[in-house]
């Protein structure tokens, strides 16, 4: 765990203090990014203690902590600092040509502009070697209760609000993206189909209702109908 008297911490962290570490148990986003980190261990358990691996808009150094020593990780963060994070964009990643084996990018894209999403795309790229992956992580604004929305109201129901999440899209204008940046798309998994009715539930009661938000997951995993999408990249060889 990063130290606190060695962390620097700005923006939304300087604020909220590292509220990814102690989860808020009223947290709405709470059982689907739990779900979200778990498939980021069991894809970073499959690497060598050689694998180079950057975490791009790491926020407090979670995973980067988690993997220190077992992994060659370091994070880049524009509102934390720690002995494993430095302080830098996406858009401008301070590292250079294939630095990396490995990357993370979660659930950093949709708080960019649609320019900028491609800036930090291409950044992923130029930083790794060639045939090297990475793994982003996103919200998609056309997940099943957005799209019955839509039907109803004529409106997709974004992901959280446009001054949060600037550039909310469908998932699949992100996968077209990622192959305009370079990347080849290798898989991709759905969390949290938002079953209407049912989605308004868990959300409402994320602790004592995780076991539905997981039973609705392996149940219908369409990648399309669900609010988040993680997306294995790579970077041809």
């Amino acid at each position: 765990m990063a130290d606190d008297a060695s962390a620097t911490k700005l923006g939304e962290y300087g604020t909220r203090g590292e509220y990814h570490r102690v989860l808020d148990e009223t947290w709405n986003y709470r059982p689907t990014y739990l779900a979200k980190m778990l498939a980021v261990r069991r894809h970073l358990d499959s690497f060598s203690p050689e694998t180079r691996v950057l975490d791009a808009g790491c926020g407090e150094g979670v995973i980067v902590d988690q993997y220190a020593g077992r992994l060659r990780i370091e994070g880049v963060d524009l509102n934390f600092r720690s002995a494993l994070v430095q302080t830098g964009s996406v858009t401008a990643l301070p590292h250079p040509n294939g630095m990396f084996d490995q990357a993370l990018c979660l659930d950093v894209l949709e708080h960019l502009t649609f320019d900028d999403q491609a800036t930090a795309l291409r950044e992923l790229h130029r930083v790794l070697r060639p045939g090297g992956g990475a793994l982003v992580s996103v919200p998609n604004l056309a997940h099943l209760q957005s799209r019955v929305h839509f039907l109803l109201l004529g409106q997709l129901i974004r992901t959280a609000s446009l001054a949060k999440h600037p550039g909310d899209r469908p998932v699949d204008e992100y996968l077209a993206l990622a192959r305009s940046c370079g990347f080849d798309i290798v898989r991709r998994r759905g969390i949290f189909p938002t079953v209407p009715i049912l989605a308004a539930l868990v959300r409402r009661h994320p602790m004592s209702l995780a076991w539905l938000h997981d039973a609705l997951t392996r149940v219908l995993p369409v990648p399309g109908w669900c609010f988040l999408n993680l997306i294995w990249l790579q970077k041809p060889a």
